[in-house]
């Protein structure tokens, strides 16, 4: 059992090894299962008995769940303890897990995926500000970078995860192979996960339901824009999630701990590290989304073809996640992050030029190179998501991260659709330089953010040193 006493920096050892295995264990779970069921989608309609279009509901209900519920969850973790929320997350995912392994049809099925999602949020919300909690200042990036390549390579993982446990038995232990992982990492949760003081502030119900409408609303218009729902269906979520979303900006402004990060929005380094978060994720799921159909439909590459050419891009993520996590310990965020995306447009840039005969080579170094690049991107960007956030409100900081980056990946998808649906013939070289634009300005929004970065408020860390408050520097200054 882990002590209650409150570490200023970091966990000791081997508590902190623990501690970080069950998170990579919980990221590892609720990342797969954003994806794992999608190979499954035939088998399972006919299984239950539904149409193809109503068994997607099963995938949509899960990604609905996670982005509405980030933020109210991240709050509630700083009000009542991030340790509270993180391992009721886990017993949450466990038990639907279980409960969708267990349905005889759609609707328990459906309902199962939306409780699973929310303690997939619970995880996902905040993850990283736990990871902020176990390890020390000098080795927070590398922490970070480890979580970064764990969800990089587990959502390209997914489908061939999928398909070899789909080979040895039916749909239903896609879900059952959850339970055994996430008793370990309760247990290890348990032991060794830090203790976090509370910021004392209420759960404003009424705040988390615009939020749910605003965030939901906006992520299944988006999925409608991408699988072709009537335009009026299309307009109306559009309309609830922006009223939604003004209401919850009216209602959260007076806040000093709001539930929508309204407080660190105000922080330009965070606020930039954001938008440059957000345009990545648009930009790599854009690409992510067009490449197996040229890959399948216009090289004639076989599905396991066009997986094994998709590796190339996690594995590369994974191998420079790590390496840019070390640097940013020792040096600036903006560096390492203008230079990431600049990799990653110009990867884009290089996979559209590679010519359709020239064979698999070229276009794996391609793929190498893009990976390579959103790698050096994400560890140094997540890192300073985290550290320009006061420490009392990570769980906020980390509830934003993970909500970027889902945004990002529905705003991609719906793009890559409407590139995709917009010709007679498919053409890939528009979508990936539609990608190559958005790697541009977030290379260029992370550019311009360096003044800011060296004069983070509240006396937080910029990579790697501890500033003082600048109410301090200033008093420092000549009069």
């Amino acid at each position: 059992m882990s002590s209650p006493k409150v570490h200023p920096d970091g966990l000791p050892q081997p508590q902190r090894a623990f501690a970080f295995l069950a998170v990579m264990l919980t990221v590892t779970m609720a990342v797969l299962d954003g994806s794992i069921v999608n190979v499954a989608l035939p088998s399972l309609a006919a299984d239950l008995a539904v149409s193809p279009a109503h068994a997607i509901g099963v995938v949509t209900a899960y990604q609905i769940a996670v982005v509405a519920a980030l933020l109210p969850l991240a709050a509630l973790a700083e009000a009542v303890g991030f340790r509270k929320v993180y391992l009721s997350g886990v017993v949450l995912f466990a038990g639907a897990s279980l409960l969708c392994a267990e349905a005889r049809s759609l609707e328990v099925l459906v309902l199962a995926r939306v409780v699973q999602g929310l303690g997939a949020a619970a995880i996902m919300s905040i993850n990283s500000a736990v990871v902020r909690h176990i390890m020390p200042r000098d080795r927070l990036g590398w922490g970070i970078s480890w979580v970064a390549m764990t969800v990089a390579v587990a959502a390209a993982a997914g489908p061939t995860i999928a398909a070899g446990i789909l080979s040895m038995g039916s749909w239903h232990w896609l879900f059952l192979v959850n339970v055994p992982v996430s008793v370990l990492a309760l247990a290890l949760g348990i032991a060794s996960l830090p203790h976090t003081e509370r910021n004392g502030a209420r759960f404003d119900a009424v705040s988390a339901l615009l939020n749910v409408l605003a965030f939901g609303c906006l992520i299944s218009a988006l999925d409608g824009v991408s699988s072709g729902s009537a335009p009026a269906l299309v307009a109306v979520q559009l309309a609830v999630a922006i009223t939604s979303a003004v209401l919850l900006v009216l209602r959260q402004s007076p806040r000093l701990s709001p539930l929508l990060p309204i407080d660190l929005l105000r922080r330009p380094p965070f606020a930039l590290a954001l938008l440059a978060s957000v345009l990545a994720f648009t930009g790599q799921f854009v690409a992510a989304v067009s490449l197996p159909f040229y890959f399948h439909d216009t090289l004639g590459y076989s599905a396991v073809q066009t997986g094994l050419m998709l590796t190339a891009w996690p594995l590369a993520t994974g191998l420079a996640a790590p390496l840019a996590g070390r640097l940013v310990d020792r040096t600036s965020a903006r560096p390492l992050t203008t230079l990431g995306m600049t990799v990653f447009g110009t990867g884009l840039i290089l996979t559209a030029a590679v010519p359709a005969r020239s064979g698999p080579v070229p276009m794996l170094g391609a793929l190498l190179l893009t990976g390579a690049g959103f790698g050096m991107f994400q560890s140094p960007n997540n890192h300073a998501l985290l550290t320009t956030a006061p420490r009392e409100r990570s769980g906020a900081a980390s509830g934003l991260q993970s909500t970027a980056r889902q945004l990002g990946q529905s705003l991609g998808a719906a793009l890559a659709a409407l590139l995709v649906g917009s010709s007679v013939r498919f053409e890939v070289r528009p979508a990936l330089w539609t990608a190559a634009c958005f790697a541009i300005l977030a290379a260029a929004v992370c550019a311009v953010r360096g003044i800011q970065w060296r004069t983070a408020p509240g006396g937080e860390q910029d990579h790697g040193r501890t500033l003082p408050p600048l109410a301090s520097r200033l008093s420092r200054c000549p009069k």
